[in-house]
């Protein structure tokens, strides 16, 4: 087990450690039981001793009972440990997960994270309860076993000293012939969650070019896949039962052969043979059981692998100890920036980007898809960081701002809106959440919302439902205008999050926004013109680049690509009317 992901037990260290201790008092009453019988039977029964007989067998009754109460109260405590284990883990890697960057999650898919919060997480807690219970309830038992048999009969003893290293060694062999299946399997798991979750969540474009079967036939093969995989694995596994049964069969026959010549010899009683059968078989139930948690632990050693990656992951963006808390201001300045996904050494997708924007100005940014609009605002509340250069806010670098004060005065409507499961109020508040009522329903009459919104039976105690598909684009696009404007903050960046409105609750919204928060530097990239027209300043990207800025009016006269895009949608009627 991982010392690392043992440190989530925590406040669960007393019951990890009670567990072992309750299963060693267990043990102790369950290798006194055997003898307690053969003296039932040697001196009891032959000597026709009745008083004796009650006399011991309440004794074993007593010890049966406290052997129950503490395998009882040793499975209490190992699920109660495994589960606060497992509850931890998933804590410390949510948590971790939200100090990411987004070049910290673009490293893992979002089913791998699902699978690693949910089937490996679950792995390494069955792991971990059957290590406190099950693989410390072995060397007691064996231990124990092996010295009751050698106060007994010596020669059986030295018969299962041979056969418990020969038997653990085969089983051992097998497990760890089947431990590269199951680690594929974890890697399979992964791509056949993504298959699962591209499909729920694109199932109305499944369903609308009529791919059900093709996404049903791709499902099958992962599926399929999987299924293989395992089955490999546990052909493996299953040799364990035959084995495990042959030998303790075996070392059964070979022991009523030597103790039947020993009673014969009366060198032994038969109710002391009967006793070393029964550790016999305790000795090799407990190999069996070794077997099935080495099995597990080495499942549980592929998800321990999985998890440390993310808990390993050091994040991109952490604050400075000296760390500025306030923004004072929406001004922005782009000092010779270049940025790339991969690094210093790979294609820049941002190229010498040298720009300023003063505060309250009204920003337009155009350009063909590729050229890099997107990344430029992404540095601005630093989604990513600069690979080269400077990205300046309130005349301060981005990167000695606390992240979250940071954040909070850069409200970023991205291209894909996400609404959450909830009703508008819920959602509108993750601006938010201390919100009133009319505060909420101020900012939704800003973002052009409270209209549709008035139009529902609940208004704004209407549920959304999951991904918010029970509302319209346009109408989705405004609620979460409505969630950014709620935020109150200095800096408003919408990426492309009017191109599902029509024209003219386009121009409404951007008329509320030079009304009503007119200090607020205010970022749109569009692919409409009219949706950047009006603005103080346009920016026009190609390639990364930034090919020409200035005003509607300006750009017309001096830069090509923006009079192509006007002419081939103003005056070729690519307006919506």
């Amino acid at each position: 087990m991982n010392k690392k992901l043992l440190h989530s037990v925590r406040e669960y260290k007393k019951e990890s450690f009670l567990t072992p201790v309750l299963v060693a008092f267990e043990v102790l009453m369950e290798v006194l039981i055997p003898l307690l019988m053969a003296d039932i039977i040697d001196i009891g029964i032959t000597g026709g001793d009745m008083g004796y007989i009650i006399k011991t067998g309440v004794l074993l009754v007593v010890m049966a009972m406290l052997a129950l109460f503490f395998g009882a109260k040793a499975g209490q405590m190992a699920a109660i440990a495994s589960s606060g284990y497992a509850k931890n883990l998933r804590h410390d890697i949510f948590y971790k997960i939200q100090t990411f960057s987004f070049g910290n999650i673009d490293h893992f898919s979002t089913s791998s994270l699902v699978t690693r919060l949910t089937t490996d997480i679950t792995n390494v807690q069955m792991a971990y309860m059957f290590s406190i219970r099950l693989l410390a309830r072995a060397p007691f038992m064996i231990i124990l076993s092996l010295v009751m048999t050698m106060t007994i009969n010596m020669e059986i003893a030295v018969l299962l000293l041979i056969t418990v290293p020969v038997l653990g060694g085969v089983l051992i062999l097998i497990a760890k012939k089947a431990h590269p299946h199951f680690i594929q399997v974890f890697d399979e798991y992964d791509v056949l969650n993504n298959t699962v979750q591209e499909n729920v969540n694109a199932a109305r474009v499944v369903k609308a070019y009529v791919r059900e079967e093709k996404e049903k036939e791709k499902f099958g093969k992962i599926s399929m896949l999987v299924f293989k995989l395992f089955t490999r694995a546990e052909k493996i596994v299953a040799w364990n039962s035959p084995v495990m049964q042959f030998t303790m069969y075996a070392v059964v026959l070979a022991m009523v052969l030597i103790g039947g010549e020993s009673i014969i010899g009366q060198t032994m009683q038969t109710g002391e043979l009967t006793s070393v059968i029964v550790y016999a078989l305790q000795i090799l139930g407990c190999l069996m059981m070794v077997t099935f948690v080495f099995v597990q632990i080495m499942i549980a050693g592929a998800s321990t692998d999985r998890i440390s990656e993310v808990l390993d992951e050091i994040p991109e963006m952490e604050d400075a100890s000296d760390a500025l808390t306030e923004v004072p201001n929406g001004e922005i300045e782009f000092e010779h920036v270049n940025f790339s996904y991969t690094g210093k050494d790979g294609n820049l997708s941002l190229k010498d980007i040298n720009l300023h924007i003063k505060t309250g100005q009204l920003v337009g940014i155009i350009g063909g898809t590729g050229s890099a609009k997107s990344t430029l605002v992404q540095l601005i509340p630093r989604l990513y960081d600069v690979t080269e250069g400077c990205v300046r806010v309130g005349g301060a670098d981005v990167r000695k701002y606390a992240l979250k004060q940071l954040r909070d005065q850069v409200s970023v409507v991205l291209q894909k809106n996400v609404l959450f499961t909830g009703s508008i109020y819920e959602n509108v508040r993750w601006g938010d959440e201390n919100a009133s009522d009319e505060e909420v329903q101020r900012v939704c009459k800003l973002a052009q919302a409270d209209g549709f919104i008035q139009e529902f039976p609940n208004k704004y105690e209407t549920k959304i439902v999951e991904g918010g598909n029970n509302v319209s684009g346009g109408q989705k696009q405004r609620l979460c205008i409505a969630r950014a404007l709620l935020k109150k903050p200095k800096i408003l960046i919408l990426d492309d999050s009017t191109s599902a409105v029509d024209t003219r609750t386009d121009a409404l919204i951007r008329k509320a926004f030079r009304e009503e928060i007119p200090d607020t530097t205010k970022i749109i990239i569009a692919q409409r013109i009219s949706s950047v027209e009006d603005a103080d300043m346009i920016i026009v990207m190609e390639n990364g680049e930034i090919n020409g800025i200035g005003t509607s009016e300006e750009l017309l006269k001096t830069n090509a690509i923006y009079r192509e895009v006007y002419e081939s949608q103003v005056k070729g009627g690519g307006e919506d009317e």
